[in-house]
């Protein structure tokens, strides 16, 4: 009776002091307001960018994911990795893409885990309002792209697009999967194991074995097996999503049967290579699948002696360029980017190790006159000096 006494006093007093002093009863509420706000930013503040997908996620009805043209493993799984968390929120996701999935190890990659992805050429295809970028941060490759505003975008490449609602891009990480894979240990995801069905983890949010072995050969297949561009949370996102993974599908994907025509392209790619120095620029000519280009591209940056290369090759009138460095002086998606930047209708970039562009055709608007064509001996002559530095 005496401690209730005691506080009825305390508040009497206060309220007297308040009667007399308003001014500093104002002061005190200021205060007091100010104390919760701040409590409530840090707390906000304190929440992963993981978690704070699955909330964004949860709000909607039904989104689209939407991955790069032309997509590979990281941009899949990467997207298959957010249509599973959407799920799990009662959230319908639909995978989309445009362009094409030609290379053998992409196709093994949608066979061998059985993939539900949604091919696109215009703005009206979107499934969805709401849309996630994967792996890219600026929608392109199909007509009306430039009017879509994201909603989120989750990516690992340099750029200047953004999430109208979220925005992670980390430009320090070897892949998608790995930022992806962090959402999904940031919600405290169990990775469901080959041999147990994911009623056996006791936990509201799991990882399937497909998800768990795609996002692994994504962080693999950017990384080159955690050996270029791989930075700890790379090592760290493979090692959460071990216990997950399908050791028999991983195989599968990683060593598919190979087209001959690859197997011609990286002869020719070899055969004509012109050396300066430390650096190689080959010309293959016409080919019909430009994903050999690039797997020409890894097979010169295996040879003795050279540290950064470029392979040229050419596919309805459209140069395609793809290059590689293993020399820490040759910032290779810079590189290309210096070049065609100098071009009419050229577009590269890419990472440090890895890079690539395209020329499209310059065609008369009248319809009358031939295009014009790329002298490719100049070409090879910009990307040899700006390989060397000098741009």
């Amino acid at each position: 009776m005496r401690a209730m006494s005691a506080v009825g006093d305390r508040f009497s007093q206060a309220a007297t002091m308040a009667r007399e002093n308003p001014e500093l009863a104002v002061a005190a509420a200021l205060v007091v307001l100010i104390a919760v706000g701040v409590g409530l930013i840090v707390l906000r503040s304190r929440r992963t960018a993981g978690v704070k997908f699955r909330r964004l996620l949860a709000a909607e009805d039904e989104i689209t994911v939407l991955m790069h043209p032309n997509p590979d493993p990281d941009a899949m799984s990467a997207a298959v990795g957010v249509a599973s968390l959407a799920d799990q929120v009662d959230v319908d996701a639909t995978v989309q893409y445009p362009g094409q999935i030609r290379h053998q190890e992409n196709r093994a990659f949608r066979t061998v885990l059985d993939l539900e992805l949604e091919p696109i050429e215009h703005v009206s295809d979107l499934a969805a309002e709401s849309v996630v970028l994967v792996d890219h941060n600026e929608p392109r490759g199909f007509a009306g792209a430039d009017g879509v505003l994201p909603m989120a975008v989750v990516d690992h490449h340099p750029g200047d697009g953004a999430g109208e609602l979220f925005t992670d891009v980390r430009t320090d990480y070897g892949a998608t999967a790995s930022v992806v894979a962090e959402y999904f240990r940031d919600n405290d995801a169990v990775p469901v194991p080959p041999d147990k069905h994911a009623s056996e983890t006791s936990s509201d949010l799991t990882l399937s074995t497909d998800t768990a072995t795609g996002l692994l050969y994504g962080i693999l297949a950017d990384t080159k097996h955690l050996t270029v561009g791989a930075s700890e949370p790379d090592f760290a996102a493979a090692a959460y999503l071990y216990p997950g993974v399908d050791q028999d599908r991983l195989d599968r994907i990683a060593n598919p049967a190979v087209d001959a025509e690859v197997l011609e392209v990286k002869a020719r790619a070899i055969a004509g290579r012109r050396i300066e120095g430390s650096f190689a620029v080959a010309d293959v000519g016409g080919v019909n699948n430009v994903d050999a280009i690039p797997q020409a591209a890894d097979e010169l940056i295996q040879l003795e002696g050279v540290s950064a290369v470029v392979v040229i090759g050419e596919r309805d009138e459209t140069v395609h360029l793809s290059g590689r460095s293993r020399d820490d002086r040759v910032h290779m998606g810079n590189a290309i980017a210096a070049v065609l930047d100098d071009v009419d209708n050229g577009n590269g970039g890419g990472h440090s190790r890895m890079g690539g562009g395209t020329i499209e055709p310059e065609v008369d608007p009248t319809g009358e006159g031939e295009p014009e064509t790329v002298d490719r001996d100049a070409l090879a002559d910009g990307l040899f000096r700006a390989m060397a530095g000098d741009v």
